[in-house]
């Protein structure tokens, strides 16, 4: 069947690891009407499925012989190679998907080997990272980096419409949203640093954190990862939307991307050597907004 034919009228669409991401890309695309099928290791995670009316398969296989397109949202590349290509891997299903969308954040040398090995078996691949956090996948609105070949991405179009509001189309070659993310992250990641360490320093010297905060939020300061992040500080919310580690990997990448074409990130680095810290004082598991306890250490 060549790319270029319509996707089916009514797609069905399988997620393959449903954390706070993928869970809500599901809820979102079933109370849009698709068809969803779900996997994951976590068996209070496919509960949870269940009770949103979502169907949940027992393999990536069983759930890709179900499904036409498959989102893969899990943390890393071992991961999706272990979904894609395990004995029970996507890659075995009968009948096979029409395509794979990697959702994750990982190297882009990793999005064009794992494109390679799909296309030995049939199956199309588009490199579509995601950004925003679970509320807006919740309700559509995320950002999705995309590139594949345009014969690739258009039968999917509706699909990618109902999963992000914006949309930017890198490239062609598979690879370069990956590296758009890598980008992103590196920015995020220095920004939550920096503001964690403003908001630190606030405390510091006697300020009402959260009328530095409100000054911050509204003044030159500011960074949607400060406000976003922050906020939840406020609270003492460190209820993980996006774990400590999953921004250190992040940030691992990027700064590899970077020294890999000669090119210098010592703000990145710096903050990078913060998420390592958070991580190894045992915060690992926790919202990457802990970042701030290394401070207030």
């Amino acid at each position: 069947m060549s790319t270029l034919d319509p996707a089916p009228a009514a797609p069905a669409i399988g997620l393959i690891g449903i954390g706070a991401m993928g869970m809500a890309m599901a809820r979102n695309l079933r109370a849009r009407g698709h068809r969803v099928i779900a996997r994951d290791i976590r068996p209070a995670a496919e509960d949870e499925a269940r009770g949103a009316g979502i169907v949940v398969a027992d393999s990536p296989r069983a759930l890709a012989g179900q499904a036409d397109f498959v989102a893969i949202v899990v943390v890393n590349a071992a991961q999706i190679d272990a979904v894609l290509f395990a004995d029970d891997g996507v890659v075995h299903a009968a009948p096979r998907p029409r395509a794979v969308m990697l959702c994750s954040t990982i190297a882009p040398q990793d999005s064009i080997g794992f494109a390679e090995r799909l296309a030995s078996h049939g199956i199309a691949m588009i490199d579509g990272p995601i950004s925003g956090g679970p509320a807006r996948a919740a309700d559509g609105t995320m950002s999705m980096m995309l590139a594949a070949p345009a014969d690739v991405l258009e039968p999917w179009q509706a699909v990618l419409a109902d999963l992000a509001a914006k949309r930017f189309v890198v490239s062609e070659r598979i690879g370069d949203a990956a590296k758009a993310k890598l980008v992103n992250n590196l920015l995020a990641g220095i920004n939550l640093v920096a503001g964690a360490e403003a908001l630190a320093l606030a405390e510091k010297i006697g300020l009402d954190a959260k009328t530095a905060f409100a000054i911050i939020a509204a003044s030159s300061g500011s960074s949607w990862a400060f406000q976003d992040r922050m906020a939840r500080v406020l609270e003492d919310d460190f209820e993980p939307r996006a774990q400590a580690h999953i921004l250190t990997k992040d940030m691992t990448l990027a700064t590899a991307l970077a020294a890999s074409v000669g090119h210098a990130t010592p703000l990145g680095n710096a903050a990078l050597a913060k998420f390592r810290e958070t991580v190894a004082r045992g915060w690992s598991e926790l919202d990457d907004a802990a970042v701030i306890k290394t401070y207030r250490a």
